[in-house]
């Protein structure tokens, strides 16, 4: 599947198409989602619990779920912000990952 083809299929399920509601629906899912994966992550390491891979692989769904509906409220395609990262972090990082780079960087 292609990354607009997902966003697509994302916004079938969306409970309103108007840019507001996909923005705020975007962002506040983005919050309780990474809020979700960060509290795994916390039991497996401090409270002992086993680190479920197919939990959270099923938690970055959700995750890039509320990704596409918020691209879409923006107005934009998810190719188009995943091509504007990478193109953000080659020119940040032109030969790769540099921690000094990364400790002086100005953007």
């Amino acid at each position: 599947m292609k990354v607009n083809e997902y966003q697509a299929a994302a916004l079938r399920t969306a409970s309103t198409l108007e840019s507001d509601g996909l923005i705020l629906n975007g962002v506040l899912g983005l919050c309780g989602e990474t809020g979700e994966v960060s509290d795994h992550i916390k039991k497996h390491l401090f409270q002992g619990h086993e680190l479920d891979k197919q939990k959270l692989i099923g938690e970055l769904g959700d995750v890039c779920w509320y990704i596409a509906i918020l691209a879409q409220g923006l107005g934009v395609d998810l190719e188009t912000v995943l091509k504007g990262n990478i193109q953000k972090l080659q020119s940040r990082y032109p030969a790769g990952f540099d921690s000094q780079k990364s400790i002086h960087r100005k953007d």
